[in-house]
């Protein structure tokens, strides 16, 4: 049984981050260990939180993991809250790989073209040195532009933009490449289509996956799509059948919960496993 371990944050009420991630995986059949990032009071679709960083009890969890021998197949990144902490996690995830750990990265930065509060070109500059270690990033479309230092395109982009876009990332240093909540123009048209855009490294080729956007939104989407995508892809998956499950599973889990009264605490994964895609 292959041990991971998660890198996120961990939300006291809500289904997000290592709250989405830990039941996927463990339903996986994995070893699932964490190290919380920041203890959340709540998903911040509510408008009110508390945050607790957790820099200082990460370090000091690392150092005692070291003393202790603890080895892990792959490790899983994802929302970092400061520059010391993306330091510890870059510097953790450069040793890591040396030992043959597989690296998966989700550059939570900002969505629909702007970075999240807090978030700087600093914080930029620190993820280009994060995602460098990966085998895998999965940033959206959003984080992958300011990541390749291009313009954010609101009214879609053309196939071979994305693929140069792609390219981009996998110049500074990534491994393969998944581009989520990407748009596309198609033969001229004025409607984008929304789509997943990959880059495989090791059979350096591009694909396309379109998708039916629906009229519905849940925090914690993005969690479970990486959830699924690395559990495949340790299983021994190629990045486009591993992506294909990943989006099967959130577009199914959105279906069935769509009228669901409270979104902001995000899908109920208690009553959804049997949804993920194996």
């Amino acid at each position: 049984m292959s041990k991971l371990l998660l890198i996120n944050d961990l939300a006291g009420y809500g289904k997000v981050a290592l709250s989405a991630m830990i039941p996927i995986l463990s339903h996986m059949q994995y070893e699932v260990c964490s190290l919380p990032t920041a203890l959340v009071s709540n998903t911040l679709d509510y408008g009110k939180f508390e945050v607790l960083e957790t820099t200082s009890y990460m370090k000091n969890t690392l150092q005692v993991w070291d003393e202790l021998g603890f080895q892990f197949d792959a490790v899983s990144t994802g929302f970092i809250v400061s520059r010391p902490q993306t330091e510890l996690v870059r510097d953790f995830c450069r040793a890591q790989k040396v030992k043959g750990t597989r690296i998966f990265t989700d550059p939570i930065m900002g969505d629909e073209g702007k970075l999240y509060n807090g978030v700087g070109e600093e914080t930029v500059a620190l993820m280009r040195e994060l995602i460098a270690t990966a085998d895998y990033i999965v940033p959206n479309y959003t984080e992958a532009a300011y990541l390749a230092g291009v313009p954010y395109q609101c009214g879609g982009t053309t196939r071979e933009e994305l693929y140069a876009l792609a390219d981009k990332l996998h110049a500074l240093g990534a491994g393969s490449v998944l581009i989520t909540s990407a748009r596309m123009l198609v033969d001229g048209g004025w409607e984008p289509i929304a789509c997943v855009v990959g880059y495989d490294a090791a059979a350096d080729q591009h694909f396309i996956l379109p998708y039916e956007e629906l009229p519905v939104r849940f925090p914690g989407t993005g969690d479970i799509f990486s959830a699924v995508f690395m559990g495949h892809i340790l299983r021994g998956d190629a990045l486009k059948t591993a992506a294909q499950a990943a989006m099967q599973t959130v577009s199914k889990m959105l279906a069935q919960n769509a009228e669901n009264q409270d979104k902001y605490k995000g899908i109920p994964l208690e009553t959804c496993l049997e949804d993920v895609v194996l």
